[in-house]
């Protein structure tokens, strides 16, 4: 009976620590959507600058490289 009880108590204890632990897991892991939101939205917008600057002279590079090739 003894021995009964101690191990429903530590199965109860080790149970209780794995559900907070879950729990604490869980809970952290909400925090980091708004950060890689930001991240995505920051990245989405350098990629819209670096396309604004620079898409010209992509656009020229291109033309030139494909006339090159194609030898109009």
């Amino acid at each position: 009976m003894f021995r009964n009880s101690v191990l429903d108590r530590t199965v109860s204890r080790a149970t209780q620590r794995v559900r907070s632990a879950w729990g604490d897991m869980r809970d952290d892991e909400r925090g980091d959507v708004p950060g890689w939101v930001l991240i995505t939205l920051m990245t989405a917008g350098l990629v819209v600058l670096i396309w604004a600057l620079a898409g010209p002279a992509l656009s020229q590079l291109f033309e030139q490289a494909i006339s090159r090739v194609s030898g109009l």
